[in-house]
């Protein structure tokens, strides 16, 4: 890209480090996108995809790499994959020195092709990991030379911990359970800390470390920082306090509701990650203070970075945060909304009125607010099991994604067109959080009964994932009933007005005696304390089905970015967006940063209307974009810059089209059940062309009788492979595979010779595409891609019973 012009508007900046690239956005002041830059891990920094020794020799007992050794080597592990390290077992960590690298990559690609004086304001936002340093620097933050680039003078010797932890690392888990044991269960841990246990908090990766690592490195270690923080650090020169919406994760920390500044570490906590009090207040010192001023700047940008990439001296650096609260901000959502994320793990998120801890569900500060403001909140269910089966699943019974998504749009809701017979499917790969945090395997159930493999393969999608959608659905009204949302929770869907009982009516399931009689604490057909519109994101939301599968069991419209919804016809498979595409997260950094700006600039000129930034975020995030709108004559927000008519997805990993297992296993021959012969001929029949267009499932039901508007979803893919078992190289396969809907592929050899076949190609995926959408959702740079169905999500709220049923089962473990 040529460098942009060296003079005009104010620019700027979103930062997101995430598991797999370094990115940036910029916007203008109207929230206009000017610029995208990233560095992608897998392929820039090619110095740690060599192989130097096994993955399985290499680990400590504790599974992660050995630091002193990573001092003295790049990638000890063999290679990184999406960004990160994974080993045998449930470790997967990522080198601190590679992010230290793609900073420097990434300053100097803004400062080559974007005129860096005229960005005012950096926000910024990274994964959930944590950074060791080494006790060397502290506590002032390292002299820096402009002379040098930062991973120079920051060499990976300067951490204890070489490579940390990511998100999808689940080896503390039971650490974090023992945690939970001593501090009186879930739900005493959670009104004590706000969260109960789950194996990304900070606190169980510190357990962990003490208990399974060798003393030295816990004795070298002088502060941990949230890679947010981190980032952060790097570019103002100096320590950077962790935000309280992040300190609220950690497991550690004790927020005070509706007061600012009066929440504290739990001294009682870290006693007992550190082992004794004084190892505790070692802690302590650790993390730092926290920062509760999430509406103002934390600082200037560093000589360093001015000197050396030529940024202005006054540039503004605004607070960083998690990834996943800065793609919320990103997406602006009203009350009543819900922020549905697919990705290695599926969260959802809401605004939420009050603090009311619970082990149901984690609860943040608001991370863009004024100590002025009435205290707000951000109530969030995650699932671990997320990306992962989808891929397994992908692997195990069809041969593409475009085949996955046609089986989940042509199967009927539940596996079946029967209402006693649905099919349910959980697949719980890793640890997950509460109610499922000790249970682990794959399980299914036909008729109500436990059984190895469903009659019909490939109802394994769809089941899938309405599994992976009920729950959250489920989890959402049990949400809703202790009042942390609110009491206005009503919904208008056209003549139908529906009233939302009061939070302590929602409380009492005795005075609801339908929910009463169905043995739940909710009435699954009542839709008036659901979302009004759900907005995704993520990879697996660009498929029809699934768009479609969300909007059926919350009935709701179904809203993505545009930016996505562009980005999914260039790479439809893969969280990462296309090359010129932003990511949210980002352009939740660079809106933030825009916010704060307006607001000290405001006070600069002494309140007047010049930058106007008095309102909540939220509200003047909404002014702008209204602003811009007029301007521009109705016309949407760019989505790109010069970004490529196709693409190549690359490999896609950690971003849902692979799994951590690597390449496809033999994993699904030994979950089928062997078929009959006879059905196996059948099968091999149907290859021959002998299966009708409407495709004919067990039970005896076509295309036409699944009691779904196929049109409705999408026009289907002329080709798809059906089912398929994966098999690794020397393992026999069993591969079943539908005929081609389209003429012409399979034919038969003239004067009774052999068939001819040409070989079969997966049809490529169709994404989602943007239906008329109102100026109010559009101005903001939403489309929507799904309709609310009262029928469909009325066929879920008859399967809602029996899926608690079931769930409840799994958590007793009584199957």
């Amino acid at each position: 890209m040529a460098p942009g012009q060296k003079s005009g508007p104010a620019l700027f900046l979103g930062l997101e480090l995430a598991t797999d690239q370094l990115r940036a956005s910029i916007v203008d002041e109207s929230l206009e996108l000017v610029g995208v830059e990233c560095v992608d891990f897998d392929s820039e920094l090619p110095e740690y995809q060599c192989v130097s020794f096994s993955p399985i020799s290499s680990p400590s007992r504790s599974g992660f790499a050995n630091s002193s050794t990573l001092a003295s080597h790049h990638c000890p592990f063999g290679r990184t994959q999406g960004g990160i390290f994974t080993t045998p077992g449930d470790a997967y960590t990522t080198p601190v020195d590679m992010w230290v690298k793609a900073l420097d990559f990434l300053l100097e690609k803004l400062a080559r092709n974007h005129d860096v004086t005229r960005i005012k304001a950096i926000g910024g936002c990274a994964q959930y990991a944590v950074v060791w340093w080494k006790s060397t620097p502290i506590p002032s933050f390292p002299a820096l030379d402009p002379r040098l680039p930062l991973h120079s003078q920051l060499p990976p010797n300067t951490f204890s911990l070489a490579n940390t932890p990511v998100a999808q690392d689940t080896s503390a888990h039971t650490h974090a359970l023992a945690l939970e044991a001593l501090l009186g269960g879930p739900d005493h841990m959670a009104a004590r800390v706000g969260t109960c246990a789950n194996a990304s908090l900070l606190a169980a990766q510190l357990l962990r470390v003490r208990e399974s690592w060798t003393s030295d490195v816990w004795s070298r270690t002088g502060k941990i920082q949230l890679a947010s923080t981190f980032i952060a650090s790097m570019i103002v020169g100096e320590w950077v306090n962790v935000g309280e919406a992040e300190a609220c994760a950690t497991g550690m920390w004790s927020h005070v509701a509706g007061q600012v500044s009066q929440g504290h570490w739990d001294e009682g906590v870290l006693e007992i990650i550190g082992g004794s009090r004084e190892e505790g207040r070692r802690i302590r010192g650790w993390l730092g203070e926290v920062d509760f001023t999430s509406g103002r700047k934390t600082a200037n940008l560093s000589r360093y970075i001015c000197e050396r990439y030529g940024f202005e001296p006054d540039t503004i650096v605004t607070p960083f945060t998690s990834d996943y609260l800065s793609a919320y901000l990103s997406i602006c959502p009203s009350p009543g909304d819900a922020v549905l994320s697919f990705g290695p793990m599926d969260t959802l998120m809401t605004p939420a009125q009050h603090y009311v801890p619970t082990r149901l569900y984690c609860l943040f500060p608001h991370p863009a607010q004024d100590p002025n403001e009435k205290r707000r909140y951000i109530a969030m269910l995650t699932s671990r099991n997320a990306d992962v089966p989808r891929a397994l699943v992908r692997d195990m019974y069809t041969k593409s994604w475009s085949a996955f998504d046609r089986l989940v749009a042509i199967v009927p809701p539940g596996g079946s067109i029967g209402l006693d017979d649905k099919l349910f499917s959980f697949w719980l790969l890793q640890p997950d959080s509460y109610p499922l945090s000790h249970v682990k395997g794959i399980y299914r159930f036909e008729t109500g009964i436990k059984v190895n493999e469903f009659r019909d393969l490939r109802a394994n999608p769809r089941c899938l994932l309405e599994s992976q959608v009920l729950s959250f659905r489920v989890r959402w009204s049990r949400m809703v009933s202790t009042g942390v949302l609110g009491s206005n929770v009503t919904r208008n869907r056209g003549n139908v007005q529906a009233q939302s009982p009061s939070p302590a009516a929602l409380v009492s399931s005795g005075q609801n005696t339908r929910a009463a009689s169905l043995g739940l604490s909710f009435d699954p057909y009542d839709f008036s304390p659901l979302p009004t519109r759900v907005l995704v994101t993520g990879a697996a939301a660009n498929f029809p089905s699934v768009a479609n599968l969300v909007g059926d069991v919350f009935n709701a419209s179904v809203f993505m970015p545009n930016t996505q919804v562009d980005s999914a016809q260039v790479v439809p498979h893969r969280n990462a967006p296309a090359a010129g595409f932003p990511s949210r997260a980002s352009l939740g950094g660079a809106y933030l940063a825009r916010w704060i700006w307006g607001k000290d600039r405001t006070s600069i000129v002494g309140g007047s209307s010049a930058g106007r930034g008095l309102g909540g975020f939220e509200e003047e995030i909404r002014r702008l974009h209204g602003k811009r709108w007029v301007a521009s004559g109705c016309t949407l927000l760019r989505t790109n810059v010069n970004a490529p008519v196709g693409g190549n997805p690359g490999s896609g990993a950690n971003s849902g089209t692979s799994t951590p297992y690597g390449a496809r296993s033999g994993l699904g021959s030994t979950v089928f059940v062997e078929e009959e012969e006879d059905e196996e001929e059948e099968m091999e029949r149907s290859r021959g062309g002998l299966l009708a267009p409407a495709s004919v499932f067990a039970g005896g039901f076509a295309d036409r009788d699944l009691g779904r508007d196929i049109g409705r979803v999408r026009t289907l893919p002329g080709s798809v492979d059906a089912l398929s078992s994966g098999g690794s190289s020397g393992m026999q396969s069993s591969t079943f595979t539908a005929s081609d809907l389209t003429p012409g592929r399979v034919s038969p050899g003239g004067n009774g010779g052999p068939i001819a076949t040409s070989v079969p190609q997966a049809a490529s995926l169709t994404p989602v595409t943007a239906l008329p959408t109102s100026d109010a959702e559009a101005q903001i740079g939403l489309a929507k891609v799904a309709e609310a169905d009262v029928d469909a999500f009325m066929t879920y709220a008859a399967i809602v019973p029996e899926y608690c049923r079931l769930e409840g089962m799994l958590c007793k473990s009584l199957v």
